[in-house]
């Protein structure tokens, strides 16, 4: 039984902290700050315990290299 409370605390105490660092970062979009770096780390804490938040890191990580890909060839072509 306290195997399962602490179970159930750590994936509390991960929802709390992910979902608010989450809430962080997409007010950083429109508020002053990196929000490009916040949401990546609130999606990495809540992929240790949900499956659809590794997804929707994935989705982010080939977004944000894609564009750093499409930025290094825009540079090329201008010089």
């Amino acid at each position: 039984m306290k195997q399962w409370s602490l179970n159930k605390l750590k994936r509390f105490l991960v929802v709390v902290i992910g979902i608010t660092i989450l809430l962080i970062g997409i007010a950083m979009i429109v508020l002053p700050g990196p929000a490009i770096v916040v949401i990546p780390i609130a999606l990495g804490i809540l992929a240790t315990e949900f499956t659809w938040a590794r997804r929707l890191l994935h989705i982010v990580r080939e977004r944000i290299q894609r564009s750093v890909n499409n930025s290094k060839n825009n540079n090329k072509q201008k010089t």
